[in-house]
């Protein structure tokens, strides 16, 4: 998601797995092996229902990702579209958040001359989220483009409000993910919760949520704890990165997950928490089982 150079982004990553699937077979059927013998699901307290983004994990085969998930004790994958869909199911874990519709990030419901194709793209996918039997799917305000933060909220309301219908009569939560405009999105609008608050106000419909990404708003407006239990209730789900740097959540970063995690739970959560970090180390499933267990909290 990141646009600066040198780092990750949804975007690269999607385009860096076509070009390294011949690569990763080889890979693919080791992590297998690792998956099964090394990653046997330990025995986690409970109390969190943990999932992964989809992203984060390419150069890991889809099939490779969902053993080692289980195993780690993982139940669902973030941001997959519908030809992922099966693989998952046949895994048994579902798709805790999906792909959203429209052209991505920089270009959403903030720009009315948008609000026709990306209304029609989320009619046609949200039936289909529902018939798989999942619940929640992405959206994204776009970019400002200069536009000031109170329109940004008027026009996005407009364009959300009409799809209420649909989403609620198939039970389908659109989830607009809070993002930084200080160092990965430039310019994005829906940046700080207190924003993403008052759009809610503004759509009024409880199939209308914000994704609250712990690693963003440490670095748009910190307070991570506090705004939490301020606002849960808006809040259908949350992911996780490190800070600085947007890698492993273990002690080389500055958020304490444990407490956050916490904190989450004392509001009566009971979505997912899924981890959107960009492994650093050699191991990934290993980063991956390590942020399960510091998460993991009773």
């Amino acid at each position: 998601m990141n646009q600066n150079k040198g780092t990750y982004s949804r975007r690269t990553a999607l385009k860096m797995a076509a070009a390294t699937s011949i690569a990763t077979v080889g890979s693919s059927l080791f992590n297998r092996v690792s998956a099964s013998e090394a990653l046997l699901e330990d025995h986690l307290k409970g109390k969190v229902n943990h999932s992964v983004c989809r992203w984060c994990f390419n150069s890991i085969a889809l099939d490779d990702l969902c053993i080692a998930a289980k195993n780690i004790g993982i139940s669902g994958i973030d941001l997959v579209g519908p030809e992922e869909w099966p693989t998952l199911q046949k895994h048994g874990l579902t798709a805790s958040l999906t792909q959203g519709a429209g052209k991505g990030i920089s270009e959403g419901f903030n720009n009315l001359s948008l609000h026709d194709e990306l209304v029609a793209s989320y009619e046609e996918i949200i039936p289909k989220v529902a018939a798989a039997g999942y619940s929640q799917i992405i959206c994204f305000s776009g970019n400002r483009n200069g536009l000031d933060d109170e329109q940004g909220i008027k026009n996005c309301a407009i364009g959300i409000r009409r799809l209420m219908d649909i989403a609620e009569k198939n039970k389908v939560t659109m989830v607009m993910e809070l993002l930084n405009s200080k160092v990965d999105h430039h310019d994005y609008q829906c940046d700080h919760t207190e924003w993403g608050v008052a759009l809610c106000k503004e759509v009024g419909s409880d199939y209308f949520k914000l994704l609250y990404d712990i690693y963003h708003m440490q670095i748009m407006e910190g307070d991570v704890i506090a705004t939490i239990k301020k606002h849960h209730k808006y809040i259908s789900h949350y992911h996780t990165a490190g800070v600085p740097g947007r890698n492993e959540i273990d002690e080389t970063q500055e958020l304490n997950y444990p407490a956050i995690i916490k904190a989450i739970l004392e509001t009566g959560f009971t979505g997912y928490l899924a981890q959107e970090f960009i492994p650093k180390k050699s191991d990934k499933l290993g980063s991956l089982k390590e942020a399960v267990q510091i998460c993991d909290v009773g």
